[in-house]
C-alpha cells in the first residue's frame, strides 16, 4: 500500500527512529512501512495518521487492487 509516511516524517524533520518512538513501535516498523512492505494495523495506522493531523485516508491510499 502506497502511502505519504516519509514524506510528512521527513517535513517534520524525523527520523525513522523518532517517528516508531512517537507511535509506540520500531524504526524497523516505521522503514517497512514506508517501503510498502507491510501494511500497518488500523490502530498503527490511526496513530500515524493522528500524528500528522490528517485522515487515514489521506495518509495511506486505498487501491481495490491492493485489497488482500
Amino acid at each position: 500500500m502506497q502511502n505519504h509516511v516519509k514524506r510528512l516524517r521527513e517535513e517534520r524533520g524525523l527520523t525513522q527512529k523518532e517517528l516508531g518512538e512517537k507511535v509506540g513501535v520500531s524504526r524497523q516498523a516505521i522503514n517497512a512501512i514506508e517501503m510498502g512492505k507491510f501494511d500497518p494495523s488500523i490502530w498503527l495506522a490511526y496513530d500515524l495518521a493522528l500524528y500528522f493531523g490528517i485522515s487515514i485516508e489521506t495518509l495511506f491510499l486505498f487501491k481495490e487492487e491492493d485489497r488482500k
